[in-house]
């Protein structure tokens, strides 16, 4: 980072140069020392999610840190840093600020509800001028210079939050690795021990493996065990289980773990850090048959030969153990939290001979190697190379209206194309008619509008049942605290409710008196809110316009008259 703000300075004039050199060498001075550092939040600090835990496709990259089921709460800066990135968006991490520090470090907040005054001021500028919600901002480098400690925003729930809470991460700088922000004085207080639910042995490593529960008693606070076990050839382990802290009722997922047989060890792995990369292959290491049939998530202690995981420390080992008959084992298992908590499962086995496995016959077997394309008379499906990492049996099927692409029960590595025929006949039909993709429920939901070629198109990583439906419906837009024509001088907000009965809305723009307003929109509350302050009025009497689309075009215009005095 130094030779990159040396090389600025070189570019840039000279009375800029001169501001950036001030900034590179104060923050030199301070990075002699040891830095300074001060918790994000000033409750104490409880944790809803750890780092590294598995989440649906994706490895958790921070820590949850609960607000006690409220908004609001003042945010600060950890370290003494800069912000150099500022992004608002619908989903993913809602309102969010990254501020790099000067030891080679980011720190991330996200889910805010809003950001301290000067930055808010700074991002709402930015709003305007582009006429947009949704943004990503790089500050100068100089521009929101922040201490250790300064507030720097308020806690929410906005993006893809599921409560109220403060999503925070530590980065290294240099390619956004996220690292476990659990080494910082946190100062969480933790006691417990990785808890066990169910244990399995597997015999293979794709979905056509065998799979064997094996009930567990515990002997005492940490050791669990279960009675002999016969077992025969290439084993690996599968468990469910959680950890928690001594404040917190959260499942939250394991730091560390090792597998040895016979003193062995099989297969290790640390959450001290992972690669975004990572959750291309986070299907691997649960058992996504299981997960999607019986909504039970058993996490594999196995090397996929197909995943890449960064966390692995064993290297040379994949998890896999041979039992040979005759011989007896010990399989030792050790679970544990940052905090050193650790519980561990001792079992001994003994080999037998291997048993001959009826084999299913499988009639759709899908190749990794090979691609394939499915030709209907109006409809089609094409899977490219690779698309799923091992063999999948998938049976692809039109059923007239309806077309049947295999059973969720395969992770995918690459989508897959599924394509419908448009009819030339009813015009209006097609404009409003779009792909939808049966839920478990059996309940269309929006997947794709695309139109290319003829042909309605969309690319899914998820097998199961698609159809074309049509949405005619536009959205609906109500006023919540105002009515039409009202005064509204002591007014700070106007409240709405938003909502599209199908494919889901795309677009919205408000306006008064014919100028783009910012409206902070939250999906999954349904709700707009416009905030007065943020314009002068010039005209007592004010118009409201709200436009708000569909997926497929249907619109709605909501238009209301206001008067606000005028200073």
């Amino acid at each position: 980072m130094i030779f990159y703000i040396a090389f600025k300075i070189k570019i840039s004039s000279l009375k800029s140069g001169y501001i950036v050199f001030i900034y590179l060498f104060s923050f030199s001075l301070i990075s002699q020392n040891e830095p300074k550092w001060v918790p994000p939040l000033e409750i104490p600090i409880q944790l809803s999610g750890t780092f590294g835990e598995l989440r649906n496709n994706h490895f958790h990259a921070g820590l949850d840190i609960r607000t006690q089921g409220r908004q609001g709460l003042k945010v600060r800066c950890v370290q003494d840093g800069r912000v150099a990135r500022i992004r608002v968006s619908l989903s993913g991490y809602g309102k969010t600020l990254y501020i790099e520090h000067p030891n080679g470090t980011t720190s991330v907040y996200a889910h805010l509800k809003k950001f301290a005054p000067k930055i808010e001021e700074y991002v709402k500028k930015n709003q305007y001028e582009k006429e947009s919600f949704t943004i990503q901002l790089f500050p100068k480098l100089d521009e929101f210079l922040i201490k250790a400690g300064e507030i720097i925003g308020y806690s929410g729930n906005t993006g893809g939050s599921n409560g109220p809470h403060l999503h925070f991460e530590m980065r290294k700088t240099n390619g956004q690795l996220p690292i476990n922000a659990m080494q910082y004085p946190l100062l969480i207080e933790d006691t417990r021990r990785p808890q066990v639910q169910n244990f399995y042995l597997y015999s293979g490593l794709d979905s056509f493996s065998s799979q064997k529960e094996y009930p567990l008693t515990k002997i005492n606070d940490s050791v669990y065990t279960s009675a002999g076990i016969i077992a025969s050839g290439k084993i690996n382990v599968g468990l469910r289980l959680f950890d928690r802290q001594n404040k917190s009722q959260n499942k939250n997922g394991i730091y560390s773990a090792s597998i040895r047989l016979n003193g062995v060890e099989y297969f290790n792995y640390q959450m001290d850090q992972i690669s975004f990369d990572d959750s291309k292959f986070i299907n691997l290491m649960i058992d996504y048959k299981e997960l999607k049939t019986k909504k039970r998530r058993i996490q594999r202690f196995v090397a996929h030969p197909k995943q890449n995981f960064s966390f692995l420390n064993s290297k040379n080992q994949n998890g896999e153990m041979q039992i040979d008959p005759g011989k007896s084992y010990q399989l030792l298992i050790e679970l544990n939290d940052y905090n050193k908590n650790s519980s561990f499962i001792e079992v001994y086995l003994t080999g037998i001979k291997n048993k001959l496995e009826y084999q299913k016959n499988r009639q759709n077997l899908i190749e990794i190697t090979k691609e394939y394309k499915y030709e209907f008379n109006d409809k089609s499906v094409y899977f490219q190379k690779d698309s799923f990492f091992d063999k999948a049996d998938i049976k692809v099927r039109d059923n007239g209206d309806t077309l049947f692409v295999g059973k969720d029960i395969y992770p995918m590595k690459k989508a897959f194309k599924v394509k419908f025929k448009i009819p030339k006949e009813d015009s209006l039909t097609i404009s409003k008619s779009f792909i939808s993709f049966l839920n478990e429920k059996g309940k269309p939901v929006f997947f794709s509008a695309l139109k290319k070629d003829g042909y309605w198109e969309g690319k899914s990583k998820i097998l199961g049942k698609f159809l074309v439906t049509k949405d005619t419906i536009a959205p609906e837009i109500n006023a919540i605290n105002f009515k039409e024509s009202q005064w509204l001088s002591n007014n700070n907000f106007l409240k709405f409710r938003i909502t599209d009965d199908f494919s889901g809305l795309k677009k919205i723009r408000g306006e008064i008196n014919g100028k783009w307003i910012l409206l902070e929109h939250e999906p999954k509350n349904k709700s707009l809110i416009y905030d007065l302050r943020d314009i002068e009025f010039k005209e007592s009497l004010n118009q409201l316009t709200i436009e708000a689309e569909d997926q497929v075009g249907n619109k709605t215009i909501f238009k209301r008259n206001f008067y606000r005095k005028v200073k």
